[in-house]
C-alpha cells in the first residue's frame, strides 16, 4: 500500500502540487491507452486546483474523459452544483470536449440520476453488471466532519463494496446527493486527495490515527485501505500529522 503525504506551506501551493500530480498521472495513463479518465470532486476546496489544471496546458484534454465523484441534487446552473463549478473553472477554460464530460444529472430525481450515471459509466467501460469500473485518477477531498465524496458519517453505504453509485440523503446538509461508492474509490489506479485549512486538521488526524471506524470517519476508507493515494496538504491541515 502506497500512501504519500505532500506538505505545502499554504493552500495555493497545495492546489498547485495536486494539479501537477494529476497531470503526471494522466499523461502516464495516456502513454498506455488512447484515452484516460479523471474523476473530480466539487465543493469549495478544489477551485484553485482546477484553475491550475486548466492553465497548465500540459494535458491533451481531447483524450481525457471527465467524471464526478458526487453531485448535489440541484440543477447544473445552481450555485451549489459541482458540475457548474467545474464547468467554469476547468471544463470551459481547458476546452474539454462536451462529449468527454460525464456529468451527474442533479436536476432529475436522485434515483433517476443514479440510474443515468450508472448507465453512462457501464457503457463507457463496457462493464458487466457485477464489474467495477477502474478509473485512472480520482480526486477526493475531505470535509471537516471526515466525509469524502458524499459519504457522510453514519451513511450505511460506507460499508458497501459491491455497488458503483447510489443516491444518499445527507442529513447534516438536509440534501439528497448522488455519489460513487467505496468499491469504486478503492479500485482507482490513483487517488489524489486535496485538503487544506485548520478545519481539516482534526478529521485528517482521525483518518490516519483515530480508532478505526469508517462509519464515523469515512475518510479512513482512503487513509487505511487505498492501495495508492497521494495526499496534498497545507501546513494548517497537516499540523497533527508531522
Amino acid at each position: 500500500m502506497s500512501q504519500t503525504k505532500h506538505l505545502s506551506p499554504n493552500a495555493k501551493y497545495a492546489c498547485l502540487a495536486a494539479a501537477e500530480k494529476i497531470v503526471v498521472l494522466l499523461n502516464q495513463a495516456l502513454e498506455k491507452a488512447p484515452r484516460a479518465t479523471l474523476v473530480v470532486s466539487g465543493g469549495r476546496t478544489p477551485g484553485e486546483m482546477f484553475d491550475s489544471l486548466a492553465a497548465g496546458g500540459d494535458v491533451d484534454w481531447e483524450r481525457i474523459h471527465l467524471f464526478f465523484t458526487d453531485e448535489r441534487a440541484v440543477a447544473p446552473t445552481h450555485a451549489e452544483s459541482n458540475f457548474g463549478m467545474v464547468l467554469k473553472r476547468l471544463i470551459e477554460p481547458a476546452a474539454i470536449p462536451a462529449e468527454n464530460v460525464h456529468r451527474i444529472h442533479g436536476e432529475v430525481s436522485p434515483h433517476e440520476a443514479v440510474r443515468r450515471y450508472l448507465h453512462d459509466i457501464r457503457s463507457f467501460f463496457d462493464l458487466a453488471m457485477a464489474e467495477m469500473p477502474r478509473f485512472d485518477v480520482i480526486h477526493l477531498g475531505i470535509g471537516a466532519d471526515g466525509h469524502t465524496a458524499s459519504l457522510f458519517p453514519g451513511e450505511p453505504y460506507i460499508e458497501n463494496r459491491e455497488n458503483v453509485a447510489a443516491a444518499v440523503y445527507a442529513e447534516s446538509k438536509l440534501q439528497w446527493r448522488i455519489t460513487l461508492l467505496p468499491g469504486v474509490l478503492l479500485a482507482a489506479r490513483n487517488l489524489v486527495v486535496l485538503a487544506y485549512g485548520g478545519d481539516k486538521e482534526e478529521p485528517l488526524w482521525r483518518a490516519w490515527f483515530g480508532e478505526l471506524d469508517p462509519l464515523r470517519c469515512p475518510a479512513q476508507l482512503i487513509a487505511r485501505a487505498a492501495q495508492d493515494a497521494d495526499w496534498f496538504l497545507d501546513s494548517a491541515a497537516a499540523a497533527r500529522l508531522v
